[in-house]
């Protein structure tokens, strides 16, 4: 089928003729001019008979829709803020053991003979090293301490070169460091290499979600995690021997946030997270809290993982 342009009142027919309850119109032409019809329909799926049936449960109203797309900006910016809190953390625990042991100057960090030459990984090693100075010589030059310790001293250290290199390759340097240090930097969170390995690309796949505000609440990584304590503790059903929930889903990484953020900062993002399934509650009459609950892979007493431990897996 070819998609062909659709004026507002156009689009609120559309909506209207799948049963979609509008009362306000200047209200949902409003709302449709700055968010997008394509993007407010996305939200769609929880609120329709079924996946075959295209059409909204009877009563649903077009500010639940609504609702939930500004849910769903809400928890990216409270994720993507404590993401960045564990990105930064990474950047300076990595160049903080990494110096220490290899040097301050690229000659010294970035030489090949300090990561994993294991047959399978020479190649990746090789890539990643040339991403990283491209990455620095495109970025480098935009960026204030970058160009100051150029200009003054000829190199750059890792702890400034740190600040041009997006989440996604700190992540992917992780894998190819020696194994010593590797569990050296594990050791510093206290989890496993294993754990570590997935958890840092899993929360950069949610970065890159908030930062192009794509859906997130529902939203399937391709790795999931190892069961944990907290799947345990707080007795989350399982399937075929699978727990259902806080594998492969948005209850993963805040798991995964659990063992990689201090407490004071966890503790904040659950109050937050909690606040904002509070007001989506109160927002929605159609479809039951829990039925979003479940799609986020959320159990109904997620906020008791505040109030374990600091640290673990």
């Amino acid at each position: 089928m070819i998609k062909t342009f659709k004026t507002i009142e156009e689009q609120i027919d559309i909506l209207k003729s799948k049963g979609l309850e509008i009362d306000d119109y200047d209200y949902v032409n409003d709302v449709l001019l700055r968010e997008n019809y394509f993007f407010i329909s996305g939200y769609r799926h929880l609120f329709l008979k079924s996946p075959k049936d295209r059409m909204f449960i009877p009563g649903t109203n077009f500010k639940e829709l609504y609702a939930l797309f500004n849910f769903d900006r809400q928890i990216r910016n409270l994720f993507f803020k404590n993401i960045l809190i564990v990105e930064n953390n990474a950047k300076s625990i990595f160049s903080y053991v990494l110096s220490r042991k290899y040097g301050i100057k690229e000659k010294n960090y970035l030489n090949p003979a300090n990561f994993d030459r294991s047959n399978d990984k020479v190649r990746q090693v090789n890539d990643l090293l040339k991403k990283i100075k491209r990455q620095i010589r495109i970025n480098g030059g935009q960026h204030s301490a970058t160009m100051h310790y150029m200009s003054n001293y000829g190199y750059v250290p890792f702890w400034v070169v740190c600040k041009v290199l997006s989440f996604g390759l700190i992540s992917e340097m992780y894998t190819i460091l020696k194994p010593e240090d590797q569990k050296e930097i594990a050791d510093i969170y206290g989890v496993s290499v294993n754990n570590l390995l997935v958890y840092f690309p899993i929360l950069a796949n949610f970065r890159n979600l908030c930062a192009h505000e794509d859906i997130m609440f529902d939203h399937r990584t391709q790795r999931a995690i190892e069961d944990t304590k907290y799947h345990a503790y707080l007795n989350i059903p399982k399937m075929d021997g699978e727990y259902i929930y806080g594998k492969d889903d948005l209850f993963a990484s805040v798991i995964i946030l659990k063992q990689l953020l201090r407490q004071e900062d966890f503790t904040g993002l659950i109050n937050e997270l909690s606040y904002e399934l509070d007001i989506l509650d109160g927002k929605i009459n159609s479809i039951e809290i829990d039925k979003i609950y479940d799609r986020m892979g959320f159990p109904m007493n997620f906020r008791e993982i505040a109030r374990m431990g600091e640290y673990g897996e």
